[in-house]
C-alpha cells in the first residue's frame, strides 16, 4: 500500500506487500524488499538497497550523500539487511569510493537519532541506542550492543559480542565478547550476560575469559600475551577470532582500566 501523498521516483523497484506512508520520499536507483514498512516523512534517496520485513520510522534519512570532501559523486550504496528496524531521525549515509557502501546487517535495532556515516559496516542483529554517532569506516561485529549516546571515531573496529556502556567514546578497537566503559574506553570483563543469552556454554565463557586475562590481567606486553594464547590455550574459533582481532587492530585495542580488582562480571 502505497499512499497518494508520497514521492516514488518511477525509477524505484518497490516490492510487493510494501507500505509507504504519507509525506514519505523515494527517489531513483533504490530497490525495497517485500514486507518492508516506511513511515511518514521517510526521506530514502539514491542508492538505498533496503531488504524484506524492514521497518523504518518517521524522519529517517537513508542513503543521503556522505559528509566526506573526498567524495566526487561516485555511484555508491546504502544496504540495509532483511528484518532490520530504524527508528526516528536516524541518518545513514552511502559509501565513498573507499567501500562503496555503508552496510547494515540483518536482525539489527537502530534507534532514534543515531548516526551511521559513509563505509561503516555493522553486522548481523545489533543493537544501537539513541543517539550513537559513527564517523566513517567504522566496522562492527554480529550480535554488538553500543549504548546510547556513545561516540565511534572513525576506523575504529568493534567486536562481536561486545556490550558499550553508554556515553562510551570509542578512540580504540574493542576485541570481541567484551565489556567496555570508562573514560579513556577500558576493559570491564567478559559480556557473560549477553553471552548466556546468545547460548555460550559456560566451558566456552570460561575460555573466553581466560584469554583476557592472560591479555588484560597479568601485566603482559600485548605481543606476549598474544604469544601465549597461542602456545598454551588450544584452537578455538572464539581462540582464534580474538587474536586474529588484535593482530589485524590498527588503532589498537583498548587498554585495562588502573585498578587493582578482578574483572567485573
Amino acid at each position: 500500500m502505497i499512499q497518494s501523498l508520497s514521492f516514488i521516483h518511477p525509477s524505484a523497484k518497490i516490492a510487493d506487500n510494501v507500505i509507504i506512508e504519507p509525506f514519505t520520499v523515494i527517489h531513483k536507483n533504490v530497490e525495497i524488499g517485500e514486507g518492508t514498512w516506511i513511515g511518514s516523512n521517510v526521506t530514502i534517496m539514491e542508492g538505498a538497497r533496503i531488504g524484506k520485513n524492514c521497518k523504518i520510522f518517521p524522519g529517517a534519512v537513508i542513503s543521503a550523500i556522505p559528509q566526506d570532501l573526498k567524495f566526487r559523486g561516485e555511484e555508491t550504496t546504502v544496504e540495509i539487511g532483511d528484518d532490520t528496524t530504524i527508528r526516528e531521525f536516524v541518518t545513514i549515509n552511502r559509501g565513498t569510493a573507499d567501500r562503496y557502501t555503508t552496510r547494515i546487517g540483518k536482525g539489527c535495532l537502530i534507534m532514534a537519532y543515531v548516526h551511521v556515516a559513509h563505509d561503516c559496516i555493522i553486522g548481523n542483529h545489533c543493537i544501537l541506542a539513541n543517539g550513537v554517532t559513527m564517523a566513517g569506516h567504522v566496522q562492527i561485529g554480529d550480535y554488538a550492543n553500543i549504548g546510547g549516546l556513545t561516540a565511534i571515531q572513525q576506523f575504529a573496529s568493534i567486536g562481536a559480542h561486545c556490550y558499550i556502556a553508554g556515553g562510551s567514546l570509542v578512540r580504540k578497537d574493542i576485541p570481541p565478547f567484551v565489556k567496555a566503559a570508562k573514560e579513556p574506553i577500558s576493559y570491564m570483563g567478559v559480556n557473560t550476560v549477553g553471552l548466556r543469552r546468545r547460548g555460550f556454554p559456560e566451558s566456552k565463557i570460561a575460555e573466553i575469559q581466560e584469554i583476557y586475562r592472560i591479555l588484560y590481567l597479568k601485566n603482559y606486553p600485548i605481543s606476549k600475551g598474544l604469544e601465549i594464547i597461542e602456545t598454551q590455550m588450544p584452537p578455538s574459533p572464539e581462540r582464534d577470532e580474538i587474536i586474529l582481532f588484535i593482530q589485524r587492530s590498527k588503532k589498537g585495542i583498548m587498554k585495562r582500566i588502573a585498578c587493582d580488582t578482578e574483572e567485573d562480571e
